[in-house]
């Protein structure tokens, strides 16, 4: 079975700093896609509308997203440094728990059930 997720995060208010995001993204370094991938995720996708980001993920069975997902930060220097570049681009928001970066979002409908 695979489960899957859904998260928000703003990113700061800046066209210049919004198009440098998308950059990185269009070429995400390797050890991140490695490192998400040996933490359980399966799938990911993150969408943009202005300055709002919408993370799908699906992951195996065992993934629990309050311990496992940020592991993939903590795997080797690049993964770290790649968390930490990012994080300049990004803002939490209010919605965010105070342990979260990335809100959960509630799923309140699936078309398959």
């Amino acid at each position: 079975m695979v489960k899957s997720y859904a998260s928000a995060l703003d990113l700061k208010d800046d066209k210049v700093l919004i198009e440098e995001y998308k950059k990185y993204h269009q070429n995400v370094w390797p050890e991140v896609k490695n490192s998400l991938l040996g933490i359980g995720i399966l799938e990911m996708k993150i969408y943009l509308l202005g300055n709002h980001l919408f993370m799908y993920y699906e992951t195996n069975d065992s993934f629990d997203p309050q311990v496992d997902f940020q592991r993939y930060a903590t795997d080797n220097p690049k993964t770290s440094e790649w968390d930490n570049l990012m994080r300049k681009f990004q803002q939490k928001l209010k919605e965010a728990k105070p342990t979260e970066w990335w809100a959960s979002m509630e799923q309140v409908f699936d078309l398959t059930q």
